[in-house]
């Protein structure tokens, strides 16, 4: 699934360099009401190779990791992150900038991944967290406005979707069923 999901990214952007960057128009512009329509297609365009390049192998790893829980509710948690991040930057964005790239994806499915296996009171999935927290946890640096052309609010919004996607698609276990399977 996310090999797709990444080769799509690929296409679209190869189209974007064939057409002069006609693509670009799909980022979003924020407050304004017809640019509401972009908080997902924005997700999944890049003002650039480089721009890819620096989101895929973050891309691919996590994604793979947060889709090893099943096909439906990666595309869940995934679909929340886009709406809480683009919608975050769609609100909070400097006037006159576009935002687009994976990387609000990237960040919520680092906060998805940190926190999931907390939620739903799995061992496996908090070892799991704390293997991207070592490898990842450096990127918690993107959430903070330091570098001028970052979305720092798509970083912070993503990362925000991330942690509720994890509570939105838990699959805890109740009281009365059955030992947690960190036991």
């Amino acid at each position: 699934m996310i090999l797709l999901w990444t080769a799509l990214l690929w296409v679209l952007e190869f189209f974007d360099q064939a057409t002069n960057n006609s693509l670009d128009t799909f980022g979003i512009v924020p407050r304004k009401q017809d640019e509401l329509v972009d908080v997902i297609p924005a997700a999944f365009m890049h003002f650039g190779f480089g721009h890819l390049i620096a989101n895929t192998l973050p891309l691919l790893v996590l994604g793979f990791l947060a889709a090893l829980r099943g096909t439906g509710r990666f595309l869940a948690v995934a679909l929340t992150i886009i709406l809480v991040s683009g919608l975050g930057v769609w609100i909070v964005a400097p006037d006159g900038s576009n935002t687009a790239g994976a990387s609000g994806l990237i960040f919520g499915l680092f906060g998805y991944l940190l926190v999931r296996g907390f939620v739903d009171k799995r061992i496996t999935d908090v070892a799991l967290g704390g293997v991207v927290a070592v490898f990842y946890g450096s990127i918690l640096w993107g959430v903070l406005p330091t570098e001028s052309g970052i979305s720092w609010q798509g970083h912070l919004f993503g990362l925000i979707g991330g942690v509720m996607a994890a509570f939105m698609t838990s699959t805890a276990r109740t009281a009365g069923g059955g030992k947690p399977a960190w036991h």
